[in-house]
């Protein structure tokens, strides 16, 4: 859905994505006379103001799916998600989020992530630094981790990329999504300093490249990674730095845990496993 400004949430197929020809951009004055089979929903405000000033009537009955991205934003176990409808779906992408909303009335489902690659880079661990990829993460905070970078830097050497990095240190900029793998393969290691948000993509891209993952044991993350297995999870400053640095001193290790982190990642993460779930649901829904 598009408009002549392009506003956020309705710029169409912009950017570097492989967009296949089978994805169309629509008009926003044209929507309500198209036909569809399904409607899917990703954002509240999609659901809350779009949906009535937009959708026909016939189109609002329609078989209808909410993707929610993202845990609670307000209180983390008791926020009722705002799509009461038990005609609609509540898909979730991660086991984790499903757990902290409280869906109502409203059916749910889990589809994890799917990720395929858009580069065909390998990891070679030989720039001695951690990455971290975060947008905007000094205006974001403590959630995503805002004080444990800032902490962190001061012991392992890191490097930011993300939207609005350049403010903080060791802030490269902005990455495009062809340019971030190549990040991904040449740096040792990748830290995840995220307390509280979903399972990140790039992180998942970083595993699929091979780079081992160094987090929080918070969230889904604490299913993904095995500490001195695939990677390392703690919630202890002290330990994450002191892993960083052995990976550091010892790129063996590091590509040791890419290599099975990998595995993992093609395993659960594959994007056939995750086209395959989400016909499944088409199917339910439209049935």
């Amino acid at each position: 859905m598009t408009d002549p400004a392009r506003t956020p949430g309705r710029v169409g197929r912009v950017g570097t994505l492989p967009w296949g020809d089978n994805v169309h951009e629509a008009p926003i004055d044209q929507i309500a006379k198209l036909p569809f089979d399904v409607v899917l929903y990703q954002h509240r405000a999609g659901w809350d103001e779009d949906r009535p000033r937009w959708l026909s009537e016939a189109q609002r009955q329609l078989p209808t799916i909410y993707l929610e991205h993202d845990p609670p934003q307000q209180h983390p176990t008791e926020t009722l998600h705002w799509v009461q409808d038990p005609g609609a779906l509540l898909v979730h992408c991660t086991h984790f989020n499903a757990l902290m909303w409280n869906a109502g009335v409203t059916p749910t489902r889990v589809v994890e992530h799917g990720v395929r690659p858009l580069t065909q880079d390998v990891y070679r661990g030989d720039v001695e630094r951690g990455l971290v990829v975060v947008n905007h993460l000094q205006r974001r905070g403590r959630r995503l981790g805002a004080d444990l970078y800032q902490q962190l830097i001061e012991r392992v050497p890191l490097t930011l990329v993300g939207m609005g990095s350049e403010t903080m240190p060791g802030g490269w900029g902005e990455a495009s999504q062809l340019e971030l793998p190549k990040h991904m393969a040449s740096h040792r290691f990748f830290l995840h300093p995220v307390r509280y948000t979903s399972l990140g993509l790039a992180l998942i891209e970083a595993m699929l490249i091979g780079q081992p993952v160094v987090g929080l044991a918070t969230t889904e993350l604490a299913t993904v990674i095995r500490s001195g297995e695939n990677g390392y999870i703690d919630n202890r400053p002290e330990a994450l730095a002191d892993t960083m640095r052995r990976l550091l001193r010892d790129p063996g290790l590091a590509r040791e845990w890419g290599e099975r982190g990998q595995q993992l990642a093609r395993e659960r993460f594959n994007i056939d496993r995750f086209v395959a779930d989400w016909m499944q649901i088409l199917h339910e829904v439209t049935t």
